[in-house]
């Protein structure tokens, strides 16, 4: 089972480690163990049930209340409160999808988001935000590698769903090359660029995970591409990174290289001279449509 300290669960629900400690001294709402050094630990069912008791309290249900409630009882009202899924409360169902595998509420909580607000918004403001929950939680060691590959699995087909609704470019034009060097096997920034890039009607080539070095020049020369796009996540050693932008840059014979990423993010300086940063999907969509 996980276990969770107090910073874990602010990070987690949003709800402020000094909240949590008044609700637990005031209501009774955890009863977290103590550590030997007196620390406090949560188990899965305590941070679920916190979720929870922050989604009622977003939807105007006093803590007071709630506190008198069984476990039960709340189930019943989140319940019912997931059957009009909301764009404020997404964040909790999201966690607590990642949390108990439930397939069916990520589904509809995703789905709603996106019938709302669209894929964009719901990618920007939402998935990057809980994805980095994620990050954190692998981080601390509270949740295993099933759990984040369930969750990565279920983002990258519905991203392929909302890509595969999309109409065919009409080729009219050399296409934007998307790809993943060798090492990286994180899909779902690069298949959100796909899905933005054929929003708008721009004609895109995907090859997509841990494509060979050898395998992309041969791309290159076959499509003659206006424009390469590509995103790192995996950290890899300085050297090596500097080294493969500057023989792509030299071998791509021109063509712009624009490439994203945690690891583009924190070792830009060292390869500016060699590409193009994206830093969000603003960005991606002013330098393409510029270049239509």
């Amino acid at each position: 089972m996980s276990i969770y300290k107090i910073k874990d669960l602010e990070t987690l629900s949003g709800v402020k480690a000094h909240t949590i400690r008044i609700w637990e001294k005031r209501y009774n709402i955890l009863s977290p163990e103590r550590t030997v050094s007196k620390i406090r630990a949560y188990n899965n069912d305590e941070l679920t049930h916190l979720l929870n008791l922050s989604m009622l309290n977003k939807n105007g249900y006093k803590i007071s209340a709630l506190s008198l409630l069984s476990c039960d009882e709340i189930s019943q009202l989140v319940w019912k409160l997931r059957k009009d899924i909301t764009v404020d409360g997404s964040q909790e169902n999201l966690i607590a999808a990642l949390i108990n595998l439930d397939e069916e509420l990520f589904r509809n909580t995703l789905g709603k988001l996106i019938e709302t607000i669209g894929l964009e918004k719901t990618f920007s403001q939402h998935l990057i935000p809980f994805l980095d929950r994620i990050g954190i939680m692998w981080l601390v060691g509270s949740i295993h590698a099933a759990q984040e590959h369930f969750i990565s699995n279920l983002i990258r087909q519905k991203i392929i769903s909302e890509i595969d609704r999309q109409v065919i470019p009409e080729v009219t034009t050399t296409p934007i090359l998307l790809y993943l060097p060798e090492h990286e096997w994180h899909e779902i920034s690069l298949l959100f660029y796909q899905y933005l890039l054929r929003s708008k009607g721009l004609y895109t080539v995907y090859i997509g995970q841990s494509l060979p070095y050898s395998s992309l020049q041969s791309c290159i020369e076959k499509l003659n591409p206006k424009s390469i796009l590509t995103c790192w996540l995996t950290s890899v050693d300085h050297k090596f990174m500097v080294s493969y932008f500057k023989q792509l840059h030299k071998d791509a014979g021109g063509i712009p290289i624009y490439a994203g990423g945690a690891q583009i993010n924190l070792n830009i300086d060292l390869v500016k001279k060699y590409i193009t940063e994206i830093k969000n999907s603003g960005s991606l969509l002013k330098h393409f449509e510029e270049s239509v």
